[in-house]
């Protein structure tokens, strides 16, 4: 792979720890007393997944899912596969559904009606990163980091071709 050409940092390692923190506090004053649940999407959600986690103080369970794209159809459709389930019981817990990114909303609209059928008492969305403008479907994002209207980033898990999801920051990139 050959290097990753940043166009210019986005959000420096510093801005990421300042709003996980601020979301960690939102988080915990939301659901004081009630049983939490993070479940983070893998694999871009896993380093904000880890440290937002840690910003909540409140006693809470973590999982993570996996989610598979299905070639020529997840883009237009959302359809997706579940490559990785949720290991714990979410009937009757508050859970909230961690993200890196949301774009067209569709790929995130199926992963919550999968998990609705389980009967959790409630479910929400946290991401990190937030494209209102490019949203193809009516999705509740109670609580994001940042809103962005760029198509190529990486960094903070985010990745090109499986690349740069280390990066302590999150920049724009050549495409």
């Amino acid at each position: 792979m050959d290097e990753i050409r940043y166009k210019k940092i986005i959000y420096s390692e510093e801005q990421l720890k300042e709003r996980v923190s601020a979301l960690g506090k939102m988080i915990t004053d939301d659901y004081c007393g009630r049983e939490l649940v993070l479940l983070g999407v893998l694999k871009g959600s896993l380093f904000f997944f880890t440290d937002l986690s840690r910003a909540i103080d409140l006693p809470l369970q973590l999982d993570m899912i996996a989610i598979g794209n299905i070639p020529d159809m997840t883009s237009s459709t959302g359809i997706v596969r579940i490559t990785k389930d949720v290991d714990i019981n979410i009937t009757g817990k508050h859970v909230i559904v961690i993200e890196d990114i949301i774009r067209t909303g569709l790929t995130t609209a199926y992963l919550l009606q999968t998990l609705e059928a389980r009967k959790p008492a409630s479910i929400e969305v946290c991401t990190l990163l937030y494209n209102p403008g490019r949203q193809l479907i009516d999705l509740p994002v109670k609580y994001y980091g940042f809103e962005v209207d760029r198509s190529w980033l990486v960094g903070y898990g985010m990745d090109q071709c499986d690349y740069g999801r280390n990066l302590p920051f999150i920049a724009e990139i050549e495409h």
